[in-house]
């Protein structure tokens, strides 16, 4: 076992044994810490999949559109389906929530279809477990409203309800407690080229009073942090971030792109949303001088703005909700795909004419900024407004084939090139 995984086995084990001692009533989190039993029932309940509700899926996505060659299916039924981490392994797909859940989908035949959804670490209470990425060597950390839990070898030993499960941020120490919120609290979550964890942290305001700025600064909420995969040395990747709710990096030069939600009640068509790329570590997005893109906001169009603000590399539609956004380093796909970025949108809530609800491709140049952003996969909005799904995150498996998730029809689709 490497060096530093070894170090954060045995600061786990000490520090959260120690605590189960030392309580009356140890928490299960604790007595999993201390590799001790919970007690649950070793059968967990599976999702059905098949039924009225599978079947009415499948008739909304023949009315996907793509482009010629490629086909969407039902992968898999996954209630509240949000933020996906594939396993180095290709074994399981681990899927957050807004909930209190994250699930384990396994296709265990290989068929391109998720044959059994199951709740994952079931016997752990979790807020808003959103956001799942994956360590190279099979670490898998959830990044909930308020704590960022890490799994060792999540994806071999998820089948039981009790899995070793190591705070890396304690629960109250992600964000100061008095800032949590009900909004822009779904954290998302990538490990870099240098092995560290990031993690988007969503500020809870449409624009924030001045007088929160210092604070927020300071933490990392309306920006990126990043920190040793054992939660220590913390610090502030990026700031002027508004909601980010996906995030990756390229393959080709190690920079990290990201999307952002911007600011609502400017009007149907102003501010864009946004498709960010972070070249170092230091720089500010612009918010909330800038409500998306070059537009000022009304509450800070006074004020200075801070030197060096970085804007976005694609300019997206106007509260299109854009979310979840994955690098394709698949071969499946024809090769104008390959090393593109493909991006959820969620779809509007606060526009008069509805938009979004659609997956986006974003090529780029050969100096790695981008080049032409194009839909990729639309029909989930019907032309009356009614939505049959929302998009929100997009992951590869190992094939190559694109995962889509939605929360709203809570399922996962799954995405294949059948051309020449």
């Amino acid at each position: 076992m490497p060096r530093m995984q070894t170090l954060v086995w045995s600061a786990a084990f000490a520090l959260l044994t120690t605590t189960a001692f030392a309580q009356n009533v140890p928490s299960n989190l604790e007595k999993l810490g201390a590799f001790k039993t919970t007690g649950a029932t070793p059968d967990i309940p599976l999702i059905p999949q098949t039924g009225s509700k599978a079947e009415a899926i499948k008739k909304h996505l023949a009315k996907i559109k793509l482009p010629p060659g490629f086909k969407i299916s039902l992968y898999a039924l996954v209630p509240d389906a949000r933020h996906m981490a594939v396993g180095p392994q290709g074994v399981v797909t681990f899927v957050g929530t807004r909930k209190n859940k994250v699930y384990a989908v396994t296709d265990r035949g290989k068929s391109g279809v998720g044959d059994e959804v199951k709740p994952f670490a079931s016997t752990i209470d979790l807020t808003i477990p959103n956001g799942v990425c994956f360590s190279k060597d099979g670490f898998l950390f959830v990044i909930e409203q308020n704590r960022v839990l890490m799994f060792p070898a999540a994806e071999f030993f998820y089948e039981s309800p009790d899995v070793v499960a190591v705070p890396i941020v304690a629960q109250g120490e992600l964000i100061p407690k008095e800032e949590e919120s009900y909004n822009h609290t779904a954290r998302v979550c990538r490990v870099g080229p240098d092995d560290k964890l990031y993690i988007a942290l969503g500020q809870p305001f449409n624009v924030p009073a001045p007088d929160k700025l210092d604070l927020y600064k300071k933490w990392g909420i309306g920006g990126i942090i990043r920190m040793d995969r054992e939660g220590k040395n913390r610090e502030v990747f990026a700031t002027g971030i508004r909601n980010s709710v996906g995030m990756d990096f390229s393959p080709k030069d190690k920079t990290l792109w990201f999307t952002d939600n911007q600011v609502d009640g400017m009007g149907d068509k102003i501010p864009p949303g946004e498709l960010n790329r972070a070249t170092q570590p230091g720089q500010n997005f612009g918010f909330p001088w800038y409500g998306g893109g070059k537009v000022r906001t009304v509450e800070y169009k006074e004020d200075q703005v801070p030197q060096n603000v970085v804007f976005p590399q694609v300019e997206m539609d106007a509260h299109a909700a854009d979310l979840g956004m994955t690098f394709y380093t698949g071969r499946m796909f024809p090769k104008k795909y390959q090393g593109a970025i493909f991006s959820a949108q969620h779809g509007s809530w606060n526009r008069t004419d509805p938009i979004g609800a659609r997956v986006m491709v974003t090529t780029l140049k050969e100096d790695g900024t981008a080049d032409k952003t194009d839909v990729f996969a639309e029909g989930w909005l019907t032309p009356d407004g009614e939505y049959l799904g929302r998009p929100v995150d997009v992951a590869m498996l190992k094939d190559g084939s694109l995962l889509v998730s939605d929360d709203f029809a809570g399922a996962l689709y799954r995405i294949t090139y059948e051309g020449r």
